[in-house]
């Protein structure tokens, strides 16, 4: 795939999602293997007003790239000067949201909501692309609706306005992330336009990557929620792809190693306290089929500290896999953390 100077052979990427991808996170991601990354939603309104907070959401390193910013809005004007704005953070890819589904978003002409004016979207993408020198992309869903799906005229816009590649999640905007994705209209789009093509949408299993790979033609993926509950996907995809074999599944030694460090970093961009109310959403996703991982986050959500979070993570580590070993799935027995009244059964849950 290339996208001006980039030039990956199928590469995988990371998904734009709003309270997701920061800068730690997407360190994490880049780390495992994301070929590239995007930051969470950019509001054009807010950069033009000279909101502090969303220009901080632009903030990257070097051990990022390539990296897109990813900007959305529905005034044509305010998206052209937010572009300008964006562009002078030295990204690799300036992205367009016009896939976002929630209300407060679509129903105010931004987002998916452009998907019910594409002569307003083709101005918007027009207006952005002669903006920049910077490569251009665009993100957006099949259609409105079932009833609405025009994604072979928008992609033909598309690459006439001068957009570099465009990212297709393949569901409409009325399903959200509900009901079965369509790839079946890839294949369409990528006969009716030359500019690489990125598939989105329930990518969650290194089977599922190579699948899409094969099936749509696609020139790229990209995974979004799929790397919240395993950012390990880049790397085991990768793999896959390469040697037809699937790796193991992180230890619960690596899954705790990976938090501390998210825990590390967010600390560390972010402020402690910031750092760690903000890392609660990813303790699912980090501590997924561990043993009562459920009571295990309600223990860790009371803290708002990093050094209660890693004590609390090293002692449960200690009882569950005191030889950094993957927890035997017959593994029974009972044990007290030290130092902690909470008595835990160490059994399956």
């Amino acid at each position: 795939m290339k996208i001006g100077p980039i030039d990956i052979d199928r590469p995988i990427l990371l998904a734009p999602m709003e309270d997701v991808t920061d800068l730690p996170f997407r360190l994490l991601c880049k780390r495992l293997g994301a070929d590239i990354v995007f930051t969470e939603f950019v509001n054009s309104d807010g950069l033009v007003r000279g909101s502090m907070k969303t220009r901080n959401k632009m903030s990257f390193l070097a051990e990022e790239r390539p990296i897109g910013i990813q900007v959305y809005g529905g005034d044509v004007g305010a998206m052209e000067g937010a572009a300008r704005m964006v562009e002078e953070m030295d990204p690799d890819i300036i992205d367009i949201n016009c896939g976002c589904w929630v209300r407060d978003v679509a129903m105010r002409g931004a987002g998916a909501g452009l998907l019910r004016d594409l002569s307003k979207m083709e101005k918007l993408a027009s207006a952005v692309v002669r903006a920049v020198r910077k490569p251009v992309t665009l993100k957006t869903r099949l259609g409105w609706d079932a009833a609405s799906i025009k994604i072979v005229d928008v992609a033909r816009m598309c690459e006439a306005s001068g957009i570099s590649a465009l990212t297709i999640h393949c569901r409409t905007r009325d399903q959200g992330h509900k009901g079965d994705v369509d790839y079946s209209w890839i294949p369409r789009v990528k006969e009716a336009v030359s500019i690489p093509i990125i598939v989105n949408g329930d990518i969650v299993t290194p089977q599922d990557v190579r699948r899409v790979f094969d099936d749509t033609g696609c020139d790229a993926v990209m995974i979004g929620r799929g790397a919240i509950i395993n950012p390990w996907i880049f790397r085991q995809a990768r793999h896959y792809m390469a040697a037809g074999q699937l790796l193991p599944e992180p230890s619960l030694q690596e899954r705790v190693d990976l938090l501390k460090e998210h825990l590390r970093l967010a600390v560390m961009y972010k402020g402690e306290r910031t750092g760690v109310i903000e890392l609660r959403k990813h303790y699912a996703g980090f501590l997924r089929g561990m043993p009562h991982v459920s009571r295990i986050r309600m223990e860790l959500m009371q803290f708002t500290e990093a050094a209660p979070i890693l004590d609390h993570l090293s002692r449960w580590l200690a009882v569950y896999a005191p030889a950094g070993d993957p927890l035997p799935r017959s593994f029974q027995g009972d044990a007290l953390l030290a130092g902690n009244e909470t008595v835990l059964a160490v059994r399956p849950d």
